[in-house]
C-alpha cells in the first residue's frame, strides 16, 4: 500500500475542473464561460460555482496553481548549474510543462501580476543577464525584452497549430530564441 496520502474526491473535482478551465480558457480565451468550464471537467456548472463563486475566484486558482508549477520546474531545472544554452532550453522545457495553464497565465499579464513577474519573470531575466554577462547572449537588447521574447514563443509554440510533439516544440522554440540572441563570432 502507497504511503502517499489518497487524494479526497472534493481535491480531485477541484483538481478536474481547473485542469479543465486550463484547456478550456487556453482554447477560447475570453469567452469561455464557467459553463464550458463544466462541460470540459464533465460537472454541472453548478458544482463548479461551489468550488469557485465566481470566475474570478476560477482564475485567481488557476493562476496560484501555475505560478507553483512554473516556480517549482524553474527551480527543479537548476538554470545556473549549467551553461547558458543548456538553461535556456531547461527554462523551455519547464514552461511548456506547465502547458495550458501557462498560456492561461501569460494572457492574464495583461494586468500587471507583481507574483508572475518575482516567480517567473525575474529568474529567467537573471538567466538572460548572466548571457550577457558571459558575452554568450546579446548585449545591444535589454535583457527585460529577451526575457518577454522568450516568454511569448514558449506561450506561441504551446498555442500553435498544428501542435509540434513535446520534444519537437521544445527544440523549435530553444533554437528560435538561441538564434536570434547568441552572439555570433
Amino acid at each position: 500500500m502507497s504511503s502517499a496520502p489518497r487524494q479526497t474526491l472534493h481535491e480531485r473535482v477541484k483538481a478536474a475542473i481547473l485542469e479543465a478551465a486550463a484547456r478550456v480558457l487556453a482554447e477560447r480565451g475570453e469567452q469561455a464561460s464557467m459553463a464550458d468550464v463544466a462541460a470540459g471537467a464533465g460537472v454541472a456548472r453548478a458544482t463548479v460555482y461551489r468550488y469557485f463563486p465566481n470566475r474570478q475566484a476560477l482564475l485567481d486558482a488557476l493562476a496560484d496553481v501555475g505560478l507553483d508549477q512554473a516556480e517549482a520546474r524553474l527551480a527543479d531545472a537548476r538554470l545556473d548549474q549549467v551553461s547558458v544554452e543548456q538553461a535556456i532550453e531547461r527554462a523551455v522545457r519547464a514552461l511548456m510543462d506547465v502547458g495550458e495553464t501557462f498560456i492561461v497565465l501569460t494572457r492574464a499579464r495583461a494586468r500587471p501580476d507583481p507574483d508572475f513577474d518575482r516567480r517567473i519573470v525575474v529568474p529567467l531575466r537573471k538567466l538572460v543577464e548572466r548571457g550577457q554577462a558571459e558575452g554568450r547572449i546579446r548585449a545591444d537588447i535589454p535583457a527585460s525584452w529577451l526575457t518577454e521574447s522568450l516568454l511569448g514563443l514558449v506561450a506561441s509554440a504551446l498555442l500553435a497549430s498544428p501542435p509540434l510533439g513535446a520534444e519537437d516544440a521544445i527544440t523549435a522554440t530553444t533554437r528560435v530564441f538561441l538564434d536570434g540572441t547568441l552572439v555570433r563570432a
